[in-house]
């Protein structure tokens, strides 16, 4: 039979609607090439919201929440991503609301989550959230907790405090008789034990008879999941035999954990190590070195899944983003409006290191790491540990700043406070975008960096020039600049929809007429919607 005249049968004669089907099945990567090399291929790309819809979630890093906007088109849909994205990068930083803030002089434990301001004061041992300009479908909390109400153990003393708006929940560290740890699980909202835990109160596993003294602690949690570190000291020991140990609970499953990790604290350091949750079944340690473990099953010890060398040993400290990771599924707090939340794994995690001359701080140096190097693992990597060299260079940007510089970081977004000139006395706010879409996204705003930078970096004696060339778009607010002079940059945050400066009156703090620091001063808090 004569060429012309067979059936054509092949891939492209497929009808739209299932070449559509079959694309969708593909990473979007592959969608965007498929598309770019043939004809057919890209009419049924421009042609289908759906195919649209998954590149832009893919290619933002996103993840979609079911059964949140059944009732939305997918076409509107398609556009709202596009256009929040492009509205970070023309934020209008002179529109914003104050919020005032009367609070403890010195008190410097605060964060911003779940649309709520949280603080808890270490010296006074009070704490309290309320929300920050909530929306009409936003559930909101306000309560504060006067000194001893936050824990009415006897002779016990306030380790940590962590405040979870999404879940209701807040969790109290602390040590009694010097000695022995607990964990108290409570509402946020009233009194009496969270209505989703396992009990009252979470119990350390600790079989010594002589219980060494916790000189430091951190309390974190994430969906699930809490987890405390902290140093060990006995007066018996050694300064090389001091240790750090973590615990980790499924709080609404147990009470008790078996689930723990320990190691020798570094002898410079005065600290626990740190830690971050990377979604919800992995857990990375951070010490000299990074290591990735596997916390699926908590009837066992985490498992060791890789360990990844740094160049130089440093003392890091991981920032803690505003997580929207897992917060979907929680009837408490879920805003109506929100259609997807950040990709557990690709995503940002920051690292923080200071740098030292002649015994003083001079400078931070900051690495912006792209989760995916955690997950994207092969099966003998636990095996031997890797180089800087084979994971760090493409999957990070170091940075270096003055050691008074501000950072926050959410999903793939980065916003940093810089000062400007050589005189500290005014900043500017600096966003990177760092998701693979950001550069279409943008539409002609900010500046795309692809090309490598070498940082210098150093500590303890230690030093070594670093490339890297994780690519992101970056724009500079330069037209505000925020003047210092009567008020001090205290912290920012970055979420899903805000930006968020708190400026603390130090004049009023320090020369209110009180010369032992009694005053309360109201602070200012920006919320600069997006």
């Amino acid at each position: 039979m004569d060429n012309e005249m067979q059936p054509q049968t092949g891939f492209l004669s497929l009808a739209e609607e299932l070449l559509f089907y079959i694309l969708s099945f593909l990473p979007y990567r592959d969608i965007l090439r498929c598309t770019s090399v043939c004809r057919t291929l890209r009419q049924t790309y421009l042609s289908s919201s759906e195919l649209q819809y998954i590149v832009e979630i893919s290619g933002q890093q996103l993840l979609a929440i079911p059964n949140t906007d059944n009732n939305i088109p997918i076409s509107k849909r398609l556009q709202l991503l596009r256009d929040k994205a492009h509205a970070w990068f023309k934020v209008d930083i002179h529109s914003f609301e104050t919020v005032s803030i009367t609070r403890a002089p010195l008190s410097r434990e605060n964060i911003v989550a779940g649309g709520h301001f949280c603080l808890w004061n270490t010296h006074e041992d009070t704490a309290m959230i309320f929300p920050i300009l909530p929306k009409p479908s936003q559930q909101s909390i306000q309560r504060n907790w006067l000194p001893g109400t936050l824990c009415s153990v006897p002779h016990s003393y306030n380790l940590d405090v962590f405040m979870d708006p999404a879940q209701n929940l807040i969790a109290v560290a602390y040590v009694v008789h010097r000695k022995t740890v607990y964990i108290n699980l409570g509402a946020l909202d009233g009194d009496g034990v969270h209505p989703q835990a396992a009990g009252e109160r979470l119990f350390l596993l600790d079989d010594s008879e002589n219980h060494p003294e916790t000189t430091n602690a951190k309390l974190k949690g994430f969906g699930r999941h809490i987890a405390l570190s902290r140093r060990l000291d006995d007066e018996n020991w050694t300064s090389s035999d001091k240790v750090w140990q973590l615990q980790i609970w499924d709080w609404k499953y147990s009470t008790t954990s078996s689930s723990i990790l320990s190691g020798a604290v570094p002898n410079r350091s005065g600290a626990a190590i740190d830690f971050c949750f990377l979604g919800n079944n992995r857990l990375l340690v951070i010490t000299d070195s990074l290591n990735l473990y596997s916390i699926e099953n908590m009837s066992q010890m985490p498992e060791l899944l890789a360990c990844f060398l740094m160049p130089i040993p440093l003392m890091l400290r991981c920032l803690s983003p505003i997580d929207d990771i897992g917060y979907s599924s929680q009837p408490y707090m879920q805003a109506q409006a929100t259609m997807c939340i950040s990709d557990p794994t690709h995503r940002l995690i920051c690292l923080t290191a200071l740098s030292t001359r002649a015994g003083l701080f001079f400078s931070t140096q900051v690495f912006i790491i792209s989760t995916r190097i955690f997950f994207d693992l092969n099966e003998m990597v636990a095996a031997t540990p890797i180089p800087w060299q084979h994971w760090g260079p493409s999957n990070t940007r170091i940075f270096r700043h003055p050691f008074h510089f501000k950072i926050h970081i959410n999903g793939n977004r980065v916003l940093q406070a810089l000062p400007v000139g050589t005189r500290n006395s005014q900043f500017m706010l600096h966003l990177m975008d760092f998701s693979p879409l950001a550069v279409t996204n943008r539409r002609g705003l900010g500046r795309v960096v692809k090309e490598p930078s070498t940082t210098y970096i150093s500590a303890g004696g230690f030093g070594e020039s670093l490339t890297t060339s994780l690519p992101y778009v970056q724009v500079l607010f330069s037209d505000r600049k925020f003047d210092c002079a009567d008020s001090e940059l205290e912290d920012m945050w970055i979420d899903k929809e805000r930006i968020y400066v708190l400026n603390a009156d130090v004049e009023r703090a320090m020369f209110d007429g009180d010369p032992n620091f009694l005053t309360s001063p109201i602070d200012t808090l920006e919320v600069i919607d997006v």
